[in-house]
């Protein structure tokens, strides 16, 4: 399956919860399910409220179920809470980092902007949107990139969102540096990660 370009008001309606703040006004709008039996009742079962709570993150974070599985692998072979690794391991991710910095108004735009080699990290391009970063690591924007239109227009606005304490952002050198791996506490994402582990570990 390719990465689901389509109307992300219809995954919202169809999870149940916003996944872009964008798109609020439509989300109000119809709340309910997308299709001619959007607002029937539906019996929900253990495994469809676990399996509709790991297609949120999924598309919150733009993740392919192939991509979604290595992280939880990954997640359980660490030390710790898995769901709380697997949390940290999606909000390391370089396209989440620079979106949540506020110099992108959205986590597709900040993929993009990875995409087209407009970032550096430690003074390197980086153009893999799913680069982990880690703590100490300082993310750029390239010189000849400062100005583009979408990065000033998001620094510009990106008052109305704040950047999480564990990134120190400088928006007027675009700079970005990693203080530290969040913790669960700090990561303000709706989801109950528990419920993804519960489904892969059946």
């Amino acid at each position: 399956m390719a990465r689901y370009i389509g109307p992300r008001t219809r995954k919202s309606r169809r999870l149940g919860q916003l996944l872009d703040d964008n798109k609020a006004k439509y989300y109000d709008r119809r709340p309910y399910p997308p299709g001619d039996h959007g607002r029937r009742r539906v019996r929900e079962t253990d495994y469809l409220i676990q399996l509709r709570e790991k297609q949120k993150v999924r598309h919150i974070y733009g993740v392919l179920e192939k991509q979604f599985r290595r992280y939880y692998k990954e997640a359980a072979r660490r030390p710790g809470i898995t769901g709380d690794n697997l949390m940290q391991i999606l909000e390391t991710r370089l396209d989440n980092v620079f979106y949540r910095s506020g110099l992108a108004k959205t986590r597709p735009q900040a993929r993009q902007i990875v995409n087209h080699s407009h970032i550096q990290v430690n003074g390197k391009k980086v153009n893999i949107p799913s680069f982990n970063v880690k703590a100490g690591d300082i993310v750029t924007v390239k010189e000849r990139s400062k100005d583009i239109l979408v990065i000033r227009h998001a620094a510009d606005t990106a008052g109305d969102r704040l950047a999480p304490e564990w990134l120190d952002v400088n928006l007027d050198e675009r700079r970005i540096i990693v203080r530290d791996v969040p913790s669960r506490a700090q990561i303000d994402t709706a989801i109950k990660e528990q419920l993804v582990v519960e489904l892969y570990s059946k």
